[in-house]
């Protein structure tokens, strides 16, 4: 049960009820909990992930290479809720259940320029300091461009945000089981 009990979505207020508005449009007239909390917490948190998704939405990587990315975080980190999340994202974005599968466990999916994306997130996410011109050079060759690389390191980044609240709250997963 999420430690930090946060008042029905239906009854915000101010900030926090613009915010859960903008979410609803975005989710199909849903918050999820993770949403919910933050939304509750510090609205403008919110509006900054949402914005900075709204941000990667219209960059160079895929949808489902946003959820390829987080997913994998996600992973990594231990984050049950965003696991299931982009679990289930990834499905509407159309990206199979035993593709998920292998990048969660960081298996091959068939796909070249994808494993390239999850060896490059899985060395980026488990290892410190500059990464060698090997990985970079890695990377770039399968067709990733500097603006991608950006877009790789804020797709992180919120993910780790995200990951980083749910652990300490220990948000209920509010999302399909993960197959």
């Amino acid at each position: 049960m999420s430690r930090i009990t946060i008042p029905d979505v239906t009854s915000a207020t101010g900030a926090t009820a613009d915010i859960y508005a903008r979410v609803k449009k975005i989710s199909g007239n849903r918050v999820p909990n993770t949403y919910a909390a933050l939304g509750y917490l510090v609205p403008a948190s919110l509006g900054a992930v949402l914005d900075a998704q709204g941000t990667l939405n219209s960059g160079g990587l895929s949808r489902q290479e946003h959820e390829i990315i987080k997913l994998l975080v996600s992973e990594k980190t231990g984050c049950d809720v965003c696991v299931a999340a982009h679990s289930f994202v990834g499905k509407l974005v159309g990206l199979p259940v035993d593709v998920l599968r292998a990048v969660r466990a960081e298996q091959p999916t068939g796909d070249a320029k994808r494993d390239a994306l999850v060896r490059f997130v899985s060395h980026l996410h488990t290892t410190r300091g500059t990464i060698s011109d090997d990985e970079f050079n890695a990377i770039r060759a399968a067709g990733y461009t500097d603006a991608q690389l950006a877009e790789i390191a804020l797709t992180m980044a919120l993910g780790i945000f995200t990951n980083t609240f749910n652990r300490i709250n220990g948000t209920d997963v509010d999302f399909p089981a993960v197959e």
